[in-house]
């Protein structure tokens, strides 16, 4: 079947759209890798570039953000090759962490938002950068705990791991593979729970799995870590979608499909989208949206008994947490 010249002509001018947006993207993760180098902090970017390198076409994912988790350095002089110094990541808390990076962007920015994971950085006008504490986050206070935890543990390793862009465009540094299963899980766990989440980030989370021939994970070992932070269950709703839309094959799966936590969640990713941006929580006031999320999520009380509860919790305390840290 012929593909209509009036629907081809507008396709190929997005897609070339999409392809300049992520060569600009791609520059300006060297960039803020870069500057950031100099400012005296260790980057790794989230999401974004890093899935962009798993799809089939090298500029053929939709970009967003750039998200980048930081962590604070100490540089050694005389040390390391041309001069540069050897660094070493300095042992803060996350708590210090935060303050260190909230310190540091708003010296610069000092009307920026903050936000529980992540701190606002308008240094690009062209480009909105998310600079983040911490990767993700829980509303169920131990697995939250468990999920940083797990995170700290291998922060260093994921800020090493250095990849070349095409083009030659410069390296950045993107999380492994094994890093990502479980981080972008729990990234669209928190999304889900939050407003809503699209076909789109579930299309990088398909990509990711499909790279997954390259991990050395044992699917024992991935199961029990899922159970840990609290993962499992939601991890089997993202699987029936992967085999449902995607037709993702069994051998890439990282847990059972679950059917009926798989409806739930394809059918609010059906209604809502990306963001929510078609459930209609975002056309409303701050709190009005707060009362509507809180409805909203008491209908997923049965799939997700202790998030689904923690999740209103976690919202009211994060209210006045950013009035105390703004």
């Amino acid at each position: 079947m012929e593909i209509p010249r009036e629907v081809l002509l507008p396709w190929f001018a997005l897609s070339e759209q999409i392809k300049q947006r992520n060569i600009l993207m791609n520059k300006r993760c060297v960039e803020l890798t870069e500057m950031l180098r100099k400012d005296g902090f260790d980057s790794c970017i989230l999401k974004g570039q890093g899935n962009t390198l798993l799809y089939p076409a090298p500029y053929s994912r939709t970009p967003g953000d750039i998200d980048v988790w930081v962590i604070p350095t100490s540089k050694v002089e005389g040390h390391g090759s041309k001069g540069e110094g050897q660094r070493t990541a300095i042992k803060y808390s996350v708590k210090e962490r935060r303050k260190v990076v909230t310190d540091f962007v708003k010296r610069r920015f000092p009307e920026t938002r903050i936000r529980y994971q992540h701190i606002d950085y308008p240094v690009f006008p062209d480009m909105d950068v998310e600079v983040h504490f911490i990767p993700t986050a829980k509303n169920n206070p131990l697995h939250n705990k468990r999920i940083q935890q797990w995170a700290e543990e291998q922060r260093e390793t994921q800020c090493a791991n250095m990849v070349s862009l095409p083009d030659g465009i410069g390296q950045i540094a993107i999380p492994t593979s094994e890093f990502n299963v479980i981080y972008q899980l729990s990234h669209l766990m928190h999304h889900f729970f939050d407003e809503g989440i699209g076909l789109r980030q579930m299309m990088d989370y398909y990509y990711l799995l499909r790279s997954s021939t390259k991990l050395e994970i044992r699917k024992e070992k991935l199961e029990m870590t899922l159970k840990y932070l609290g993962l499992w269950k939601f991890a089997g709703a993202v699987m029936y979608v992967m085999r449902e839309v995607f037709g993702m094959e069994e051998q890439f799966m990282i847990a059972l499909v679950d059917e009926r936590r798989g409806r739930t969640l394809l059918n609010e990713i059906l209604k809502g989208g990306n963001f929510g941006k078609y459930s209609g929580l975002t056309q409303h006031s701050t709190g009005g949206k707060y009362f509507l999320k809180h409805w909203r999520n008491l209908h997923f009380v049965r799939e997700y008994p202790s998030e689904a509860l923690c999740e209103p919790i976690f919202r009211t305390w994060h209210f006045f947490w950013r009035l105390r840290h703004r």
